[in-house]
């Protein structure tokens, strides 16, 4: 059995010295890697900051009147085709955590195109 750690390092060691190798459907894709040495001497990789983008630079396609039983990744399989393409929504409605945008029926969630489309 493999070591979750050691896959998530895996994952993160860069390839070159701007990139990660998480897919691109990852909202992580992309995002430079950064080394710290520890006091004790270990190199620890990781990935620097996202910045969700503001709301209003994504081109919205349709809405979504929250119902009553309505769930953040039902919502994304539906709308996006993946489930785990959650934080697409939570980024085009501002929303730091996914349960908030089915928390109020009748919210009308904003389905956008991916950052940099339209």
């Amino acid at each position: 059995m493999t070591d979750p750690a050691a896959q998530l390092q895996a994952l993160l060691q860069p390839t070159d010295a701007s990139a990660n190798q998480l897919p691109p459907s990852s909202r992580y894709h992309g995002l430079p890697t950064a080394t710290l040495t520890t006091a004790d001497g270990r190199t620890v990789i990781y990935l620097t900051r996202r910045f969700a983008p503001p709301p209003e630079r994504l081109v919205a396609v349709q809405g979504h009147a929250v119902a009553q039983g309505d769930r953040v990744d039902n919502l994304a399989a539906q709308y996006l085709g993946d489930p785990e393409q959650f934080w697409r929504l939570c980024d085009a409605n501002a929303a730091l955590r996914p349960e908030e945008l089915t928390e109020t029926i009748g919210r009308r969630i904003r389905i956008t195109l991916p950052e940099g489309m339209g």
